[in-house]
């Protein structure tokens, strides 16, 4: 087992410790580094999927965090001829290089350009040559997970303008390809297209793929390689296109993934929470608030049950980050689609304890709603990016938060838009039937602007799906036959099952503090 190797556990010598008090040295390589570049190399050859888990899960981090904490691992020079200079691992180790530096340092611009480089030589070795080779899906899930948010990182950089150096400008004139936004689709639908995961996504519905049940990885001795990136690759088109604002080519990408079962988007935690925010996050923009507050509730469930198994992991900061978030983007859907019904005990009361009394005053419409609406976007949104490459003419300005400000008006102009139906869905609440005529009267408006205002409720509680279908989303709904409104309130499922399992998990809890305290 890896934990036996002398790279994870091992004290550190005495050249561990005299590099770290002569600073970094890209080209010198401690025994502990050399052991773990040997052990994985081997492992990847061997197809040991375990082995080679515990190798980037646990030791890269062990060695990352004693050896590594603000200086990048050696080059990829100096370990090279340990592994036979063998041109696939290295672009493998470059990969890990850059996402370790991008974790614990800032890098430069070069350092930028050289990662897209890498990622590109990386990628068309996988895409045009035969890769035997077996990865963990934790690795190939990292992989598209870094290459998408390197992207974002990189168009955030390059849009603050301001302050950049003659040489920066220089560098981004030269290599105006880098992460170009083409480039970046290109490689994650070539992928898609590659590796046949739609189709095998079809067959496996038909029973001849055993694609999920076998989390994606290949027993009878092929690689997973393609397939599984093929697979993130769709979860990443639907992360790229969120950033860029286009929601409903983004939840297109998606639609091979049945988000209604497991698969092996929910083998990796950090995939099944991006998968989740981002759907989510597109269905809230496109109107599809049924849809989100469903996904958001089962996401956050989810953590909520399991994130104790995961605090040892790297990831385990982004969990209860894009948790916190997704509780500001269910107050949000729940404001503007009063749906609680649809969400569990447990949630419901976590929610309630963080935002309920902002989402009281979410209901009045009013400034101060306004501003909170503001405040929970913002806080909870994606960083949007514009793609395009900047003006190089001055003034230089920064313009990276452009996208951000665009996304915030339009949802803001959605929320200003609702301002006049929480009134109507106030009245439809209390009346079964009522006339228009004392409705009109009731909301101090004239019948043909309450017609126009009926209308605008029918329009938003609708929303379009992704097959073309007409869904609704209202708990209120109602028809209009002579001049009199008819009221047709769903009515609520009552649901007990979660609240007994709560208490059942509180009285365990009480149980076990009482078999920790020795009587005396």
């Amino acid at each position: 087992m890896a934990a036996n190797y002398d790279y994870d556990e091992a004290p550190a010598t005495y050249d561990d410790a005299n590099r770290q008090e002569l600073g970094y040295d890209p080209n010198f390589v401690p025994d502990s580094v050399k052991s773990f570049v040997v052990h994985l190399y081997r492992h990847i050859r061997e197809k040991n999927v375990y082995e080679i888990h515990q190798m980037y899960e646990i030791s890269f981090q062990k060695l990352s965090d004693r050896l590594f904490k603000d200086t990048p691992w050696p080059s990829v020079d100096a370990v090279a001829h340990y592994v036979d200079n063998d041109q696939v691992f290295c672009l493998l180790y470059r990969e890990m290089w850059f996402r370790h530096l991008y974790a614990r340092l800032s890098p430069t611009l070069k350092q930028r350009i050289d990662s897209w480089d890498n990622y590109c030589s990386l990628f068309q070795v996988v895409l045009h040559r035969v890769v035997n080779m077996q990865l963990p899906n934790q690795w190939l899930w990292d992989m598209v997970d870094e290459f998408v948010y390197q992207f974002q990182s990189f168009c955030q950089y390059r849009a603050k303008m301001k302050n950049k150096t003659e040489q920066e400008i220089a560098l981004l004139r030269q290599f105006d390809q880098a992460w170009n936004v083409y480039g970046v689709l290109n490689y994650l639908q070539a992928f898609v297209e590659k590796s046949n995961i739609i189709q095998i996504l079809e067959q496996e519905k038909e029973g001849i793929e055993q694609f999920t049940a076998t989390d994606g990885y290949d027993y009878s001795g092929g690689s997973n390689v393609l397939k599984v990136l093929g697979y993130f690759s769709m979860v990443g088109l639907l992360r790229v296109h969120c950033l860029l604002g286009d929601y409903q080519t983004g939840l297109k990408c998606l639609l091979p993934i049945d988000i209604n079962q497991q698969g092996v988007y929910t083998s990796v935690i950090g995939s099944h929470i991006t998968t989740i925010y981002h759907y989510g996050f597109a269905s809230l923009m496109m109107r599809r608030y049924v849809k989100a507050i469903r996904e958001f509730n089962k996401m956050l469930l989810y953590i909520y049950k399991t994130k104790q198994y995961h605090q040892k992991s790297p990831q385990y900061e982004q969990i209860l980050k894009k948790n916190e978030q997704m509780y500001a983007l269910l107050a949000i859907c729940l404001s503007l689609c009063p749906q609680t019904k649809l969400v569990e005990e447990t949630v419901n009361s976590q929610l309630r304890e963080k935002y309920g009394e902002k989402m009281a005053r979410m209901q009045r419409y009013d400034d101060e709603a306004f501003a909170i609406y503001d405040e929970l976007f913002s806080y909870a949104c994606p960083k949007f990016i514009t793609p395009s490459a900047p003006s190089f003419e001055e003034p230089l300005v920064n313009y990276n938060q452009d996208a951000y400000r665009l996304q915030l008006k339009l949802f803001l102009y959605e929320v200003k838009q609702q301002q006049l139906l929480s009134g109507v869905r106030t009245f439809l609440k209390v009346y079964s039937t009522i006339s228009l005529g004392k409705l009109a009267n009731y909301m101090e408006v004239d019948e043909p602007t309450l017609r126009t205002i009926l209308f605008s409720y029918k329009h938003k509680t609708h929303a379009v799906d992704s097959d073309g279908k007409i869904i609704s989303n209202a708990d209120v709904d109602f028809y209009i036959d002579d001049d009199m409104i008819h009221v047709v309130e769903s009515k609520p499922v009552k649901r007990f099952g979660d609240y007994f399992l709560r208490q059942i998990v509180k009285l365990e809890g009480v149980i076990n503090d009482m078999d920790r305290i020795r009587l005396e």
